[in-house]
């Protein structure tokens, strides 16, 4: 019974890798970013980022008194 075995031919598949095609992590990284970097553009008012809201006081006179012994 084992010897009958012998007899069969048998085909074998051979998976070779090349290296190509691993920048799919890099790419969704990058897009990711890009993402978040627009998100951000878009909702800067809600967030408080800048925009029309923002005021700075600047006083016409600054009075200084130095005293010296």
């Amino acid at each position: 019974m084992a010897d009958d075995r012998d007899d069969v031919t048998r085909e074998h598949t051979t998976v070779v890798e090349t290296g190509g095609g691993g920048g799919g992590g890099v790419l969704a990284v990058v897009l990711l970013i890009i993402v978040v970097l627009v998100l951000l553009y878009m909702f800067r008012g809600q967030l408080g980022l800048g925009g029309n809201k923002t005021t700075v006081d600047i006083p016409n006179k600054v009075d200084v008194n130095i005293n010296h012994n």
